[in-house]
């Protein structure tokens, strides 16, 4: 198990969790969404690569519309 931030909370991951996967949990992947990983904007390209490590931190934004 791993723990994270996101978006200013503590959580708990399994081990060899993606970003991707983090998305699919909180159900996410078919928003458009900006991830921050420990301040870096990360590409949707990799996503699946990118693994999360204890005491990383996630920031999470995704967009709506409106007028």
């Amino acid at each position: 198990m791993a723990k994270i931030q996101l978006n200013g909370k503590k959580v708990v991951i399994k081990s060899n969790y993606s970003l991707f996967d983090l998305l699919k949990k909180y159900k996410l992947t078919n928003k458009k969404v900006a991830i921050e990983h420990n301040g870096k904007i990360i590409s949707k390209l990799n996503l699946k690569k990118k693994k999360l490590k204890n005491k990383d931190k996630i920031e999470i934004v995704h967009f709506i519309g409106g007028g």
